[in-house]
């Protein structure tokens, strides 16, 4: 894996979490509205919604860098769509760029020819 792509999943990983988060705070935000005079739904909108965008630029941009099958790529789209999806998308993607780096090694090393 070259440092471009490796980039591009670190940053589709670090924005997937926030992204979640914002996104649970939102429906939060939405039911206070609701129920009682807490109204922050505009400014958690707004930061949702700009999380949202640069992840699915961060999931475009791993997506063209890493070749996925339409599948996975397709997974880590549907994941940002769920309330807690970033949560899961952060931790495969963190296994995914483990794995990398594990078969990094080893191909350096000389132990496979992968």
């Amino acid at each position: 894996m070259d440092i471009k792509t490796a980039s591009a999943l670190r940053r589709l990983r670090l924005v997937s979490a926030p992204e979640a988060v914002s996104f649970l705070l939102l429906l939060v935000c939405s039911v206070l509205k609701r129920t009682t005079e807490f109204d922050a739904v505009f400014p958690m909108g707004l930061i949702h919604g700009v999380l949202f965008i640069l992840y699915a630029v961060f999931w475009a941009d791993a997506w063209n860098r890493t070749k996925w099958s339409l599948r996975t790529a397709a997974l880590y789209f549907v994941l940002a769509v769920l309330p807690t999806g970033g949560f899961f998308a952060e931790r495969k993607l963190r296994r995914e760029a483990e794995d990398a780096v594990i078969a990094s090694r080893a191909r350096k090393e000389g132990v496979v020819n992968a």
